[in-house]
């Protein structure tokens, strides 16, 4: 079975779309939505669509480290609350999990929408620095949970999460990624921005993360760059 867990704040819009499209997944699996203090209506729009509701501190990497530890699948799948989820996307996880022993783990291509130059940018930056064995949680990342559990699991840190856990992973062993279908995620992070400042941020946050500089000093860098919608809806992102 696979566990599929989705941190939220204030997701109320973008929430229920993913829901829907998960409830419609064929493949056994259970989906926890682990809220850091949602002042709108996402946990009430999550258990009418039938997802077991948890509540944690606000901070991705605490919130999906709790959904890990009360999830009971074989497998996990760590989603933001704005995916756009494909049809047979979990089937898919099973199928390359199941054919491929030796996989440990992995990600799905990633689309964004929004028809914009700097979206089809991204789509090809995302596909070459997948190559080179990065990519991030917006990506639907997946694990067997022998190897989380052997990795130590998700780290509760403030910012970059996602990216130490998948530097563990793929040091640990094999991932793939699911090209067809392609995961979709929203561009709404990028609004109203200047790509040149979205991507100056994001070689900023990453310099000083591989410099060694701490988490919660990264979180504070980053809220002074951060677009006004993040401080509303999802918990503070790097800007890729």
């Amino acid at each position: 079975m696979i566990s599929v867990i989705i941190p939220t704040l204030n997701e109320e819009a973008d929430l229920p779309h993913l829901l829907h499209a998960l409830r419609c997944e064929e493949a056994e699996h259970e989906t926890l939505v682990v809220d850091g203090g949602s002042g709108d209506r996402t946990v009430a729009l999550a258990r009418q669509l039938g997802a077991r509701v948890l509540v944690a501190k606000p901070g991705r990497g605490i919130q999906l480290r709790l959904g890990a530890a009360e999830s009971s699948g074989d497998v996990l799948l760590f989603l933001h609350a704005d995916s756009r989820f494909p049809k047979g996307g979990l089937a898919r996880i099973e199928e390359a999990l199941a054919s491929m022993p030796d996989v440990v783990g992995g990600n799905f291509r990633l689309l964004f929408d929004g028809d914009t130059p700097f979206s089809r940018w991204l789509i090809g930056f995302y596909a070459l620095i997948r190559r080179l064995g990065l990519y991030y949680g917006d990506s639907g990342v997946f694990v067997r949970r022998s190897t989380y559990e052997v990795l130590g699991g998700m780290r509760p840190v403030a910012l970059m999460e996602d990216l130490d856990f998948v530097r563990r992973l793929e040091k640990h062993g094999r991932t793939c990624c699911i090209s067809d279908p392609p995961l979709t995620t929203s561009s709404r992070r990028f609004e109203g921005r200047s790509p040149l400042a979205i991507i100056y941020g994001w070689l900023k946050l990453h310099a000083l993360y591989h410099l060694g500089v701490r988490p919660e000093r990264l979180a504070q860098i980053y809220a002074t760059h951060a677009p006004a919608t993040e401080s509303k809806g999802s918990p503070a992102r790097p800007t890729t």
